[in-house]
């Protein structure tokens, strides 16, 4: 493996931007089609497979959640593949806000990026 490249930063954060807009309009259905078809999803909450799963995982979350991110790392696993390493914040109005560790692979898919893969890890 490389280390990761300008345009590879540059790919994962324009998924990650998209993401986050619809993390923090609180819109399922517009996060879950950031990811590919066949995405295995592990949030903070037991794994699912596919699209569903992640419209059901972000709808289960509570309003006025958002979320932040910082690329730390990236890698280019082949031409159309891209590994993305990320500390991210979730922030709630009635709670304290949750830091993590954030994993993603990004997939092109014919002319735009998807999440193939995402998984938390949480911070100590």
């Amino acid at each position: 493996m490389n280390s990761g490249t300008r345009g590879d930063a540059e790919i994962v954060r324009g998924v990650l931007d998209r993401w986050k807009a619809a993390v923090d309009a609180h819109e399922p259905s517009r996060v879950a089609a950031l990811f590919t078809e066949d995405a295995i999803f592990q949030g903070l909450h037991p794994y699912s497979v596919g699209r569903p799963g992640v419209a059901d995982y972000y709808d289960s979350q509570p309003l006025g959640m958002t979320a932040g991110y910082r690329v730390l790392e990236t890698r280019r696993l082949a031409d159309d593949l891209v590994l993305g390493y990320l500390e991210a914040e979730f922030s709630f109005t009635d709670r304290p806000t949750i830091a993590v560790y954030l994993g993603v692979l990004v997939r092109r898919e014919r002319d735009d990026w998807r999440i193939g893969h995402y998984q938390v890890s949480r911070l100590g």
